[in-house]
């Protein structure tokens, strides 16, 4: 009797295997009818895939890339080109390999595809540009997930984005033409609500009383610390200079100069000066700089705990980082990105003759804290194939 719950489990484990092995056989079943499919030539119609299973969808898509060898990060379209004789690695594979058929027929896969989805994912805001967003399909999803889905409604019309990883993203998405004439008015009425949709959302996942674009609610009353509890650096400069925005301040900093004239309310004013500022709009920079600054000082004087880091994508963590490096000067000539964003702070004072020396041991250690947890932690870019 002792060996029949041993007996059991290996019938048990056999049954599995071969239920998953039988779902694998029917994936690729389905897919073989398009095994003779020429996507470069013959164009694809709504109706030709209606009847296709979404996760054969998903396949068919890897299909008409993998006809050209990209390699793909999703496990399931990496597995099925790989389990194909005609499939070839190609490192070198970009979007200017397809032709206009396979874009036309990619198009019509991924409209199929964001019309099946239970909920709204990375690469389905196109599909939504004439379909107004539910807060039955908006789900869950992760902050990078969170800001690519706003950022596509933008990058559809040929938005520049300023984080490098975002562009990259972007750069990479067979659709997408750069267009350096972007201005929030090329959005439809439409897809700004779902921006907005969007927007509130994800402040909604992230427990946040406050994100930037939301000063237009406190002109006439204060905000308090606890309200921006949650918020990175970034976003705490980015809700400190909206209000500044809101006035028409303009600016030399290129990341907060695209940031705001991609923003619909904002209305420039050659007249505006800083110190024209008062009431609440000012006690609220005042609150916000100083929240800024204690962080700030938590970098440079207080030992910063792994718990403070748990959830940071690796370019935020890096981001955190260099700060420490850029509060003490050191010039950025191998990242030039970095350069031009520390630069663009009051506080930043470049110093040619900067060594690694000169950090404190605080700094020190708060830096092998945060490298230690890079070397582990996700990038956006790898949880999001697009």
């Amino acid at each position: 009797m002792k060996y029949f719950p041993r007996f059991g489990s290996r019938l048990f484990l056999i049954a599995i295997l071969i239920i998953a092995g039988a779902f694998t056989v029917s994936a690729q079943d389905g897919m073989e009818r398009w095994q003779s499919f020429d996507f470069a030539k013959s164009a694809l119609t709504a109706a030709d895939i209606a009847s296709v299973p979404l996760d054969n969808l998903k396949l068919l898509r890897g299909m008409v890339f993998g006809r050209h060898g990209r390699i793909f990060k999703d496990a399931e379209i990496k597995n099925y080109l790989e389990s194909q004789d005609w499939f070839k690695t190609n490192p070198n594979f970009s979007n200017d390999d397809l032709n206009s058929v396979e874009r036309r027929n990619l198009d019509v896969i991924r409209d199929a595809e964001a019309s099946k989805h239970a909920t709204v994912q990375p690469g389905d805001m196109r599909f939504w540009r004439t379909r107004m967003l539910t807060v039955k399909k908006l789900g869950t999803h992760s902050g990078a997930e969170w800001l690519v889905l706003r950022s596509e409604v933008e990058a559809i019309h040929g938005k520049r984005f300023e984080e490098p990883w975002l562009q990259k993203y972007f750069d990479e998405r067979y659709w997408y033409k750069p267009n350096d004439q972007f201005k929030p008015k090329l959005l439809s009425a439409l897809e700004q609500k779902n921006l907005l949709i969007l927007a509130d959302a994800q402040k909604r996942s992230r427990k946040i009383a406050l994100a930037p674009g939301d000063m237009e609610l406190f002109e006439n009353k204060p905000i308090s610390v606890p309200m921006l509890h949650g918020l990175s650096l970034n976003e705490l400069r980015l809700l400190r200079n909206e209000v500044y925005a809101r006035h028409g301040r303009q600016f030399q900093a290129p990341w907060l100069s695209q940031y705001f004239f991609s923003q619909p309310w904002y209305v420039p004013d050659d007249n505006f000066k800083d110190d024209e500022l008062s009431g609440f709009d000012k006690q609220n920079v005042e609150t916000i700089v100083a929240y800024e600054n204690k962080i700030h000082d938590d970098l440079g004087r207080k030992v910063i705990t792994r718990s403070l880091l748990d959830g940071l994508f690796v370019e935020d963590a890096a981001k955190m980082r260099q700060e420490i490096y850029a509060r003490r000067g050191k010039v950025f000539t191998k990242e030039p990105w970095f350069q031009t964003y520390f630069a663009s702070f009051a506080w930043y004072k470049a110093n040619p003759t900067f060594a690694d020396a000169q950090l404190s041991a605080v700094e020190k250690q708060n830096i092998a804290t945060i490298a230690a947890y890079e070397k582990k932690a996700k990038s956006a870019m790898d949880v999001i194939e697009g």
